[in-house]
């Protein structure tokens, strides 16, 4: 089957995700970077009691903390992306595509259907998703879209 077809068959519950570790929203930007670094991913989210209510990701400290110049003794939900976009373990792995396309997204929290966090994905579980299952696919392209070898390569 095309990859085009097992990416809108296929849903994220057949994905590698990750756990994500999270913090309340009164959490210092300095603490929650800690976390992240401990637990050694980009993201992090952000739970009032048992609500996801954000996510901080290393771009928004890049962006929104460290580029202005702020405190890092600040409360993280001062710097957090607030409601953020997520994928439910059902969602088709082309729509969870789609939406991290168009929204510039590099991670997104996994919920059930309960709305219950299960983890996080990024672009790097989906890559492995299309290498593990389409590697013809994937190791085929060009380095350049649209380049065509002009001689054989190989012996």
């Amino acid at each position: 089957m095309p990859l085009r077809d097992n990416i809108w068959r296929d849903t994220v519950a057949v994905l590698r995700r990750k756990e994500v570790p999270s913090v309340a929203p009164a959490t210092s930007v300095q603490s929650a970077v800690s976390t992240m670094q401990a637990h050694r991913t980009g993201c992090i989210t952000v739970h009032d009691g048992k609500r996801l209510v954000g996510i901080f990701t290393e771009r928004d400290l890049l962006k929104r903390v460290l580029a202005r110049g702020q405190s890092l003794k600040g409360p993280i939900s001062d710097f957090m992306t607030a409601n953020p976009t997520t994928a439910g373990e059902g969602e088709a792995i082309g729509s969870v595509i789609k939406k991290m396309r168009d929204g510039g997204y590099r991670h997104l929290p996994v919920l059930d259907a309960n709305g219950t966090i299960k983890g996080r994905i990024s672009v790097r579980e989906i890559i492995h998703y299309m290498v593990e299952h389409f590697p013809k696919d994937v190791y085929n392209l060009p380095l350049k879209p649209g380049q065509v070898q002009s001689s054989r390569e190989g012996a």
